[in-house]
């Protein structure tokens, strides 16, 4: 029995023991884990500002704003009031100061507008206010209602949209000059000196963000719609290189390669917001032309946009589940690639001269090689169109068509009973007899994996499940006829792409005329 008793406070101790260790195990993961994420949030934070060091420029800039802003609190004579309601100051250049230059501009401008028509008002229901008497407080409570309801009416009309913040200032200045000019007794003085700190802070935020490395909406726009072109570029040519090397639908889904065409589609409600700013911003630098360019640059992203769908249209292609034979592809290859390389360099080309603002040579097409590549290439579709389509179903060529017809259609000349007797361009080509195509005996089962080999094809992926066999000639045909449409597809897509090309190289002339671009630099030879 005593033996028991001991054997039962060991094994309670034991795992009393246990325990402790679980609790203290969990404790020091947690304190690591803890560590790690700091450690990771400053790499982060670190690599952030190295990334962009204006980053780190508009902090300081904000420091020293508020620095110089906070002095007033230690303001003694003249004007004691200045040290009491310095907060006021402090609070504009909270506000006012925006990472860009447009940005601060246009918070200034809400600010000082919303602060001036809220002083003209406590101005005018205060002077009604000490009127009154008695009724004062009815009258300043009764203000604040038709203030608050004007304001809040007004800031959601349409058109009123970019000066909502205006109004909420407003508001909020009229409520405070209000209640600090009934706390005090003295309307005029409260509102005097508050609209006075109130001007002093945005002259300190405006001196100071324009004055020490200046950080313009403007460049940022511009360098946005240059990197659009060269992003553009560089997945167009990886659609193109991809579709030709029948890359397999995983390898290109996340693939940067591919992807860059998202980043331009992407890039609108950044252009718009970046436009806000810029056109709030006075010429400056490289941008000192009398014609605000600002939304040309927009539109010009905006045709670059149009494009950047047909490249997302191209990667969709890689990623169908009906993919045409690397055989038909590699005969077309030579044109698809150089279509895209063409395509490429006129989108490089426009990213280089935006950057430099350089304007296109008058006396050269920038076009010419491209459509010259792109119409090879419509060519070659026509002359081996029988390869896009099942030529065995064409009326084109049937043997004993003609005896098929009544005699009496010939006699009334009708027309549209006539047989065709004109072949397309590409059966005068090559003879369809000749093609090597594959042929499997009708007693023969046939399976997905003789069929496709590299890359899966329709309908292996979509409607066969493994072990699943195709039992009929006609079901193969019409899978063969199916893949080799999207050949066709992706031909057809780059074609368009090359047309709308057109339409940004307008663009920039458009947009080159307005910048006043510099003329280009013709080499003599």
């Amino acid at each position: 029995m005593v033996m028991n008793i001991k054997n039962f406070f060991k094994k309670d101790s034991s795992s009393y023991n246990k325990e402790k260790l679980l609790i203290h195990d969990e404790k020091r993961n947690g304190c690591c884990i803890y560590f790690n994420n700091i450690r990771d949030f400053a790499k982060k934070a670190i690599e952030m500002g190295k990334n962009d060091p204006r980053k780190i420029i508009f902090s300081l800039k904000m420091g020293f704003a508020l620095f110089f802003v906070s002095l007033l609190i230690f303001w003694k004579e003249p004007f004691p009031e200045i040290a009491q309601f310095s907060i006021w100051a402090i609070l504009t250049v909270l506000i006012m100061f925006e990472f860009t230059i447009g940005g601060t501009l246009i918070k200034g401008f809400n600010r000082g507008l919303g602060t001036l028509f809220a002083g003209m008002l406590a101005f005018i229901f205060a002077q009604l206010a000490l009127w009154a008497g008695e009724w004062e407080k009815v009258v300043w409570v009764v203000s604040i209602f038709i203030v608050a309801f004007c304001g809040t009416y007004l800031k959601l009309y349409p058109t009123m949209a970019p000066y909502e913040y205006g109004y909420r200032v407003f508001i909020l200045t009229y409520c405070i000059l209000i209640m600090a000019g009934n706390r005090t007794g003295g309307y005029n003085v409260a509102i005097l000196t508050r609209l006075a700190l109130i001007a002093l802070g945005a002259c300190i935020c405006l001196i100071i963000n324009i004055g020490i490395c200046p950080i313009w909406a403007g460049e940022d726009l511009h360098r946005l719609v240059i990197k659009n072109f060269m992003d553009l570029a560089t997945s167009l040519e990886g659609c193109i290189d991809g579709y030709l090397n029948c890359v397999e639908c995983d390898e290109s889904t996340n693939h940067s390669e591919y992807n860059g065409y998202k980043s331009v589609i992407e890039s609108t409600s950044r252009e718009q917001t970046l436009l806000g700013f810029a056109i709030w911003e006075p010429p400056h630098g490289r941008y000192k032309m009398h014609k605000n360019p600002w939304r040309d640059f927009v539109k010009l992203s905006s045709e670059l946009r149009h494009c950047a769908f047909m490249v997302m249209a191209l990667h969709g292609c890689i990623q169908s589940k009906i993919q045409a034979p690397p055989e038909k592809r590699k005969v077309f290859q030579n044109e698809l690639k150089r279509v895209g390389i063409d395509a490429t360099n006129v989108l490089r080309e426009l990213g280089t001269k935006l950057g430099k603002m350089e304007a296109l040579n008058s006396h050269e097409n920038i076009l010419k090689e491209v459509h010259e590549t792109a119409q090879n290439l419509q060519k070659k579709i026509d002359n081996k169109s029988y390869l896009l389509v099942n030529s065995k179903n064409w009326e084109i060529g049937k043997p004993n068509i003609i005896n098929n017809f009544d005699d009496s259609s010939n006699e009334n000349g009708s027309s549209e009973n006539l047989p065709l007797n004109f072949q397309s361009l590409s059966e005068t080509a090559i003879d369809i007899r000749d093609l090597h195509t594959p042929q499997y005996p009708k007693d023969q089962l046939v399976t997905k994996s003789m069929l496709f080999n590299k890359q899966n094809h329709w309908p292996s992926c979509l409607s066969l499940l493994d072990g699943e066999k195709i039992d009929t000639i006609d079901e193969i045909e019409t899978y063969l006829s199916a893949s080799a449409l999207s050949l066709a597809t992706f031909a057809s897509l780059l074609i368009e792409f090359v047309a709308r090309l057109q339409n940004v190289v307008d663009c920039f002339e458009e947009l080159s005329q307005k910048a006043e671009f510099k003329e280009p630099i013709s080499v003599k030879s």
